[in-house]
Order: C-alpha cells, then structure tokens, then sequence
C-alpha cells in the first residue's frame, strides 16, 4: 500500500496512539501506532446523527447526511474545524513545501466538475491534471504535443480506469489555435469550473511566433491572457470558480515600470534578447495579469491567484492548492509559494502598471489580428 499522510485537524478525534492516512488514489485509512496495524474503519464507530456510512462496488467509503441530505467522502468524525477570520484573506498555513498535491485534496470529490490545465502533458502541468482526474474532475489538456497527451491519458488510465480526461490542441504560439481551441471547448463543454494556466517555456533560443511576438512572451503570458478572453463568458456562466495562473519566483528579477511599459520592452528583438530575461519578464506579467484579472471578474465569481510551483518533491502541490483549498474560495488577487500566501515584488503590486499591462495585451492582440484578418 503506498502512502501519503494527510495534513489534518482531525487528530485530536482519534484515541491516543491513531493517525489517518489515505492511500494515493484518496481512501482513507487508520494507522494504530500501539498495534503497529492498519484498518480501513474509523476506530470510533458512532457516526453523529442521520449519517450513514456507505460502500461502491470498487470499495470506496462514502457518507450520507439524510438530515440535509448531502453525500461526502469526508468522514463526519473527522474535526473539519470552520474558523473565524476577520477577512478572507487571513489564511492559516496548513501546508508547507513537503506537502504532496494529494494530501491537499484528500477527501475532496471533483465529480461534474470540468477543469482545463494548459501544459499538461508532462511537468506539474501533468500532475496538476493526474491528481484532479484522480479525484474524479474531467480534465481537459490543452497542449501542442498531442502524442504525449494521449500518452498522458493512457498512463492515467492505467492506474485508474475510470478517469474521464480528454487532450485538446493548443498551441499558445498561435492565436489561430488558441481561438480554435475555445471554439471547441465551448462547443462541447457548457461550463468551466477550473482554468490552470500552466504552460511554459523557458530559455529557449530566440524566435517569433506566427503573430510576430517574441516566443517565450507569446507562450508564458500573452497566449494565456487571449485565451481567457475568449473563456471569458464561460467562465462567469460557470461561476463561482478559479483561474490559477503559474507564475515563478524569478519575477523578483524582471524589471518594468510605467515609464518602459511598451512593445519592444515585452517582446524585443533578437539583439536584445535573453531567454532568462525573457522568462523573468513573462512571470511577472503572470502576477500582475493574475491580479488585475481578479479584480476584473471577483464579482462575477471568477477569482484568480497565482503561484511558484515548488520544488521537484512537491511537484503540483502549491498549483493544486490555489485550485482547491476551500480556505481559498472567493479569495484572489494574491501570490502562493509553498502552498502558503507571500508577498511577490514591489513591481508585482503595482496595480496601476497592471492594468497598463492588460491594456497593452489587449492592443497588441487586436493589431496583431487585424493584421491578419481575425477576430478579437
């Protein structure tokens, strides 16, 4: 049985010598220290009153509260504390970087949920829509590689059969294949319950896409603020739901301001490039994309964070945090490291820079299409 151990304030309703744990496919279990055995029930047995504990036919528990008639598969006994803030945005930490991305959503049921995550056929894009599908969420990859993306599918499928996942062409240098994209998605899927914008390039040789805009800049940033756009009504008939954008620590390097804001500036030319540059730059639109969007569309019910996405050990956790923390509904507009809130750069905060920034995207896309011949 292999194992991950579930961050929990559910001790102290265990006997002395017992902890919780859950296998990697999500089934709980209980560890008696003394004993040194495991056993899949709680080991109080009373359930609290009109609950009633239940088994599918692949041997998942669930629960049902016949008094408000609800289903879960968090075990009632368990102390799931609701705690008193005086605003939203004072988060207790629960998790560190240690945290896996399946202790986060331990317990939770992502059923009729449908999720897109850009990037996701290797790298914590991959993992981000492993662990979802995993939890039950149709999982959406949108990515240029179609051959790993099938891969991708196929290897979730071998560990969970039932996983309902399908791979979608997006090529973010393209805004042709970008608006194809949402044409398709919308055309099949009447709600979008979770975006992740994961997809990244990083220290590539310099070039410039279809649209004439420098690579690393089109893919990391501005071929994710036109996919939005053109999400956008789906996003706000779907709310409330989240908009997760992956950003990077090395945002703290990138140097913008209202006074160099400009074309050249984001996307130069080649005798001005630096891949590392390029990709500091494109992490820091990332954030203060992230923030005016959530600004934007908060009260519509769409709220957007954004992220570093941590270490090799802890792969998607902090990206599947932001996405399902229920100490994160309604809250946005703030940066995530470590599955714990943190202040990002000065420049990140800049509100007025922005909303220059968006304001700039949205030009740079309409001449670009206008140019040739589409659609904003």
């Amino acid at each position: 049985m292999e194992l991950v151990g579930p961050d929990s304030d559910s001790e102290d309703e265990l006997p002395g010598g017992w902890e919780e744990r859950a296998t990697l496919d999500g089934r709980v279990y209980y560890a008696n220290h003394m004993s040194k055995s495991t056993q899949w029930t709680h080991p109080r047995t009373e359930l609290p009153y009109g609950w009633e504990r239940c088994v599918k036919e692949d041997g998942q528990i669930f629960y049902v509260d016949h008094v408000n008639q609800k289903t879960t598969y968090s075990d009632p006994r368990l102390a799931f504390a609701v705690e008193e803030k005086d605003s939203p945005t004072d988060i207790r930490q629960r998790f560190d970087a240690s945290t896996a991305a399946l202790q986060i959503l331990h317990g939770q049921d992502w059923s009729g949920r449908n999720v897109v995550v850009t990037g996701a056929n290797s790298g914590i894009g991959l993992e981000t829509a492993k662990s979802l599908a995993f939890h039950g969420a149709t999982v959406i990859l949108g990515s240029r590689n179609m051959e790993k993306s099938f891969e991708a599918i196929e290897n979730f499928a071998t560990e969970k059969p039932q996983i309902k996942a399908e791979a979608m062409l997006l090529d973010l240098c393209s805004f042709r294949s970008i608006h194809q994209f949402a044409t398709d998605f919308q055309k099949k899927y009447p709600k979008l319950d979770l975006l992740v914008l994961n997809a990244a390039v990083f220290g590539v040789p310099y070039s410039r896409t279809e649209n004439g805009f420098e690579s690393t800049f089109q893919t990391n940033y501005l071929g994710h603020f036109y996919l939005v756009k053109l999400l956008e009504d789906t996003l706000i008939k779907s709310a409330p739901n989240r908009v997760v954008v992956v950003a990077s620590e090395s945002h703290r390097f990138a140097k913008l301001s209202s006074d160099d804001i400009s074309l050249e500036k984001l996307s130069p030319p080649a005798c001005q490039y630096s891949g590392l540059s390029a990709y500091n730059l494109s992490k820091l639109c990332n954030i203060l994309f992230a923030t005016e969007l959530n600004a934007r569309l908060y009260n519509k019910g769409i709220f957007t964070n954004s992220l570093h996405p941590g270490n090799m050990q802890q792969a998607a956790a902090t990206t599947i945090y932001c996405a399902a923390a229920p100490e994160l509904e309604q809250v946005g507009g703030l940066y995530f490291n470590n599955c714990c809130r943190c202040e990002p750069s000065a420049t990140a905060q800049d509100k007025k820079l922005a909303k220059e920034l968006w304001d700039l995207s949205e030009q740079m896309i309409k001449d670009s299409l206008t140019k040739g011949g589409g659609m904003f």
